[in-house]
């Protein structure tokens, strides 16, 4: 288990770590524990091997015994092959007697002893299979009588004692001796679970109940002596023994057991954890899923998703309310709520019954946001208060964070034609195409001025936001919205909806997700800081979200922005950890406040964490590198992490970027966006240092095509 899993285990809400010593050689065990101590702060509990019978070790990793054959079974290790085996603990052969029949590996071998002798068992295979190395066997309708801790186990547990291991778990508990036994090694604050897995366990349920701080229901082992069709039932009896009584319960065995292959559980396993959850059960114990499993994180989190649904069934919930809820594993949407203003229903007679004005394109694109989810939790355009509010405090009016406004300004003339309470359809200007209902409910003047000096830090009219804020018209209209149909675009594939990405991140079963923001292809300063952050908050995937609306001039088109990147996720970026989508929006050049509301964006998005650079989203020197980091600050908690980063450099000596590093700048090289520009326009390759060859060679060929690589 390496460290990313240990991570993300205890952040998932993991409260013991067991350690199978029927699985864990003697000599790895201290260094086991001292790993996995030093990683996290979840404890470990030892499962003792205990009164089991298993397959010895096998040369090779598993054979095939077949009807018929004879097998011998050997009362020492042996070189193992399809004719001959072993068991451990060796001396068990002298309690197995001729006639018996042998279960191996929860009957994938059912073998009956024919001889015996002073050092091997024959064995005729009656029903072949495969087997393979420290499988359990069970000799069928007899009790084999063995001590309930082998010297293995005695070892182990005066290792943990040294460690200070708290948690034991005993397994094949048969009688309340047993207990009794493992508390002789272990210290007054070990809290013992007793494991119930044999027929003697079943029937001596009270006086181990009465000695142990917890049950431990192992349906597996406990199949091998009772018919599987008995378990649930039986499952039940001891739950509700167990609940009476007042000691724990917790259930194991075949929970997701189709999780060690697949990414998903099947439908009969939700409903069997659910159901065991619902009887009563206090916990659930993972087995193969998390051992030895290829989704080991994501089994936790399925567990954690029916527990979270268990918890929230009130019997008749989902009759009452069919619509699906808010994922339990994503970070919830900014304010509680995924916005939805999409309106599918109105048709085009009733639209023309309303007025409608005419309205630029970032105005449509603001409403398309706001009705998609992604300014949650907005519903529509900012009237006065609010806008006073964010600007004053950097919330809403009800306290939640919010930085920037989202308004709608038109002309004088405009509002000459309309008044509140009116509905107006907006129409993309030079078109007769409405876009979307305002409910209109304010119509107010701002000083722009002020505004600007609040939003921007400025009123020179060079900073592009200013610019944009001071000609769009002096008079605002405030209201919620209603989208009828989104604005068309050549990238609209890659315009993933907040809705849609929170599907796809749960499909791949991501739940700690770090999002990145760009107006800019991908270079060799950003591909670094995604991978770090990505590394450093331990996550999940990395959400690329270009911005592809409006542009300054110089800017890069958004088709080579999405290209670049395409050519990235097929060749460069680590396989099925980053997903890509287009941001339909438009940069305001707000700076600190705009490095806030990007991070909220991608929070609706899902997203946990949120990379910010030196003067992310500023423009010129009108902020300095460190405004964001400052107010991220200031606004305390937002539901997202950001993540920050110093200007980047490449040291040529250390041979890699960094921020800083034991040279002191003796061989460092600036990476300037401008310059990469100028290059590229020139025609000439960056070096390699700055962009990837591949990237700067798909770039140089639009270029030479003449297509759009550069906004004029």
């Amino acid at each position: 288990m390496n460290d990313y899993t240990l991570e993300r285990l205890e952040e998932l809400g993991v409260s013991l770590l067991r350690i199978n010593l029927s699985h864990t050689k003697l000599k790895d065990l201290f260094d086991i524990i001292k790993f996995i101590q030093s990683r996290t702060s979840v404890p470990i509990c030892l499962d003792t091997e205990g009164a089991q019978i298993r397959t010895g070790d096998l040369s090779n990793s598993e054979f095939s015994l077949h009807d018929n054959r004879i097998v011998y079974v050997h009362n020492h290790p042996v070189f193992c092959d399809s004719s001959n085996i072993s068991f451990y603990p060796e001396s068990v052969i002298d309690l197995i007697m001729v006639d018996d029949f042998i279960s191996i590996d929860f009957n994938s071998v059912l073998a009956q002893v024919i001889a015996k002798d002073n050092d091997r068992l024959t064995l005729r295979i009656l029903t072949g299979g495969t087997i393979k190395g420290n499988k359990a066997v069970s000799v069928l309708n007899r009790e084999i009588n063995l001590p309930v801790l082998t010297d293995k186990d005695r070892e182990a547990l005066c290792i943990g004692v040294d460690l200070g291991i708290c948690h034991v778990a005993l397994s094949f508990a048969s009688c309340g001796s047993d207990v009794d036994e493992i508390r002789r090694l272990s210290t007054d604050k070990t809290m013992v679970t007793s494991k119930i897995e044999s027929i003697n366990g079943v029937k001596n349920l009270k006086e181990i109940a009465a000695k142990s701080d917890a049950l431990l229901l192992d349906r597996g082992d406990l199949s091998r002596q009772v018919s599987i069709e008995q378990i649930p039932a039986l499952q039940k009896e001891i739950i509700n023994y167990s609940r009476k009584s007042g000691v724990k319960i917790y259930v194991a065995t075949n929970l997701l057991e189709s999780m060690v292959t697949a990414p998903s559980p099947t439908r009969a396993e939700v409903n069997d954890v659910f159901n065991t959850l619902n009887d009563g059960a206090d916990g659930l114990v993972l087995a193969a899923e998390t051992a030895i499993g290829s989704y080991p994180v994501h089994c936790v989190k399925m567990i954690s998703k029916i527990i979270q649904q268990y918890h929230n069934f009130s019997g008749d919930s989902f009759l009452k309310d069919s619509r699906r809820k808010d994922s339990f594993i994503l970070v919830e949407p900014h304010g509680g709520v995924l916005v939805d203003r999409m309106n599918h229903h109105i048709d085009e007679e009733e639209i023309t019954k309303y007025k409608s004005i005419e309205v630029d394109i970032t105005a449509l694109l603001s409403a398309e946001q706001i009705a998609l989810g992604t300014f949650s939790p907005l519903d529509g355009f900012m009237n006065k208060k609010e806008v006073d509010s964010v600007l004053r405090d950097y919330r809403l009016p009800d306290g939640v964070v919010w930085p920037i406004p989202i308004v709608l300004q038109v002309p004088e003339e405009t509002v000459n034609k309309i008044k509140t309470g009116d509905t107006i359809g907006l129409k993309l200007e030079n078109t007769e195409d409405i876009y979307a209902l305002l409910h209109l409910e304010d119509i107010y003047t701002y000083d722009l001025n002020r505004m600007s000096m609040d939003m921007f830090g400025t009123i020179d009219l060079g900073h592009p936001g200013v610019q944009l804020l001071k000609k769009r018209g002096e008079y605002f209209l405030g209201g919620p919205i209603d989208l009828i149909k989104r604005l068309p675009s050549e990238n609209k594939s890659y315009e993933l909806t907040p809705k849609q990405v929170r599907i796809i991140f749960e499909n791949k079963g991501w739940s700690k997700i770090v999002g990145f923001h760009t107006r800019n292809v991908i270079h060799r300063a950003h591909e670094h800081i995604q991978m770090a952050a990505l590394k450093e908050c331990n996550g999940d995937g990395l959400f690329v979200h270009p911005v592809i609306g409006p542009k300054k001039k110089g800017d890069f088109s958004a088709g080579i922005i999405l290209k670049s990147y395409e050519l990235m996720l097929n060749n460069y970026y680590p396989e099925g950890k980053v997903l890509l989508s287009a941001f339909q929006n438009y940069s305001r050049y707000s700076g600190p406040r705009e490095a806030v509301f990007t991070a909220l964006c991608r929070k609706n998005f899902g997203c946990t964490h949120f990379i910010v650079g030196r003067d992310h989203t500023g423009v010129g020197n009108y902020y300095k590198p460190d405004d964001a980091e400052q107010l991220f600050k200031t606004i305390g908690d937002i539901g997202i992490t950001p993540i920050f980063f110093n200007n980047l450099y490449y040291c040529e000596l250390c041979k890699t970027h960094v921020e800083q590093c034991e040279h002191n700048g003796q061989s460092i090289l600036n990476i300037s966006g401008t310059e990469g520009r100028r290059l590229l326009k020139s025609q000439k390759r960056p070096p390699d240092w700055f962009m990837r060859e591949d990237i700067s060679n798909l770039i140089l060929a639009e270029i030479r095509s003449g297509k759009d690589v550069f906004v004029e």
